[in-house]
């Protein structure tokens, strides 16, 4: 067993495109016994097409509850600069594995499929969980093959130099008898990532129509929306980070005629960025300024005007194998009037408790000082029930909470598709 364990590893190094399975020339009956000592797996990621997994994989037992399992693994992502995704795979063994840990990574293309996605996910997937099933009496009835043909690159040449472009354009329509609307709406975003440099911009744009027949004849309400954002960072080390942005838009729900609010920041992470798929906790503060000029005139009489003030922010954000939290904390305030200020709490937190349940919950709170640009006047009964215009609040929160509890057999091996639409 030590040498196919040997082979395995050295197959899983070199040979990135072999393929695992289990040997189909053996006896179901054989087989069955023998997956009865195959590692027991918890597979800890939410977007992943677990049965694909476990019809590609099954060469180790499924768990619904990571304390039953002897591999958690954590499957944890972030955008990479091409619009791609980096899934990072954190091996942890657990009981007769203990000590056992490993992590991988798997890059997937912005144009791959979703197939391709969960293709490339399950190859990583089974070079990961090697080492364990090598050491059960399951990797005597494992076979090994290697699709060849695929040569080493010793260099990588970018003719677009880290430069992604990405466009998009949609229309909407639907109607009843008595009602109709369409809308249009686009987007246009050029980027550029290196590990040392960030460059990201961005415009979003659209105008949406609704008509309704009333009694009282036909009502037309229209709107619109157009945001423009540039954002540039330099990496100084592993905990800091300075860059500046700049924000321009237009809202008629608003009443923003016009705005821009460019502004220099710097950022310190408490943890390695090298960490960020599980871990950080970042503390950022943005000063600057904002020139506002309103479509009508404002309950304090202004048409435009030119503010300064400064952000700051408290974001930590964490994926283990108990949970996930992500929380922030955000205040703003105008230095030419501190009572003009707003602050949010936000937080989704996700723990399991004890085998089989979990608590979840989920929420966001403001507190708001800071409406300037609203529009002088009351608004009409129509305004207020179709959303047309923002009106005047002291606060603003949503949230929710929620328990779930799983009990039963443990494993989760079997897949059947049918009737799934039902």
């Amino acid at each position: 067993m030590q040498t196919k364990l040997l082979s395995f590893l050295f197959i899983a190094f070199f040979f990135p495109h072999a393929s695992l399975a289990l040997d189909p020339t053996q006896a179901p009956a054989e087989v069955d016994t023998l997956m009865k000592t195959a590692p027991k797996v918890f597979i800890d990621c939410s977007y992943c097409d677990r049965d694909y997994i476990r019809t590609e994989i099954s060469f180790v037992n499924y768990v619904r509850d990571r304390k039953d399992a002897q591999v958690h693994v954590l499957i944890t992502t972030q955008q990479t600069g091409a619009g791609g995704t980096e899934y990072t795979l954190l091996f942890n063994g657990q009981g007769e594995f203990e000590g056992i840990d490993n992590e991988l990574k798997y890059v997937s293309g912005n144009t791959d499929t979703s197939d391709e996605v969960r293709e490339g996910l399950v190859d990583i997937l089974k070079i990961g969980l090697v080492p364990y099933a090598g050491k059960t009496p399951i990797a005597e009835r494992i076979s090994i093959s290697y699709q060849g043909g695929v040569e080493q690159q010793t260099s990588t040449s970018d003719k677009w130099d880290y430069w992604v472009f990405s466009l998009s354009g949609r229309a909407y329509f639907r109607g009843e008898q008595r009602s109709r609307n369409n809308s249009i709406s686009g987007s246009f975003s050029a980027n550029r990532i290196t590990p040392e440099f960030k460059f990201r911009s961005s415009y979003s744009g659209g105008r949406d129509v609704d008509r309704f027949s009333l009694t009282t004849g036909t009502s037309i309400n229209t709107s619109s929306s157009h945001t423009f954002r540039l954002l540039a960072v330099k990496s100084i080390s592993d905990h800091w980070s300075v860059g500046a942005g700049m924000s321009a838009w237009s809202s008629t729900y608003s009443n923003i005629r016009f705005a821009v609010n460019p502004a220099p920041a710097v950022e310190y992470n408490f943890f390695p960025y090298s960490e960020s798929t599980r871990r950080q906790l970042r503390f950022l503060w943005k000063p600057g300024f904002r020139y506002n000029q309103y479509n009508e005139e404002t309950i304090y009489n202004k048409t435009s005007e030119t503010l300064w003030g400064e952000e700051f922010s408290i974001a930590l954000e964490m994926q283990q194998k108990w949970g996930n939290i992500t929380t922030a904390f955000e205040a703003s305030h105008y230095f030419s009037d501190l009572s003009k200020n707003r602050l949010e709490v936000y937080m989704d937190f996700s723990i399991r408790l004890f085998k089989g349940l979990s608590f979840n919950t989920y929420g966001r709170f403001s507190r708001i000082r800071d409406q300037l640009s609203l529009k002088k006047g009351i608004a009409t009964d129509e305004e207020v029930l179709l959303r047309q215009t923002q009106l005047a609040t002291g606060y603003s929160y949503y949230g929710s909470f929620g328990l779930s509890y799983t009990f039963g057999s443990i494993f989760s091996n079997v897949v059947n598709p049918r009737f799934n639409g039902y």
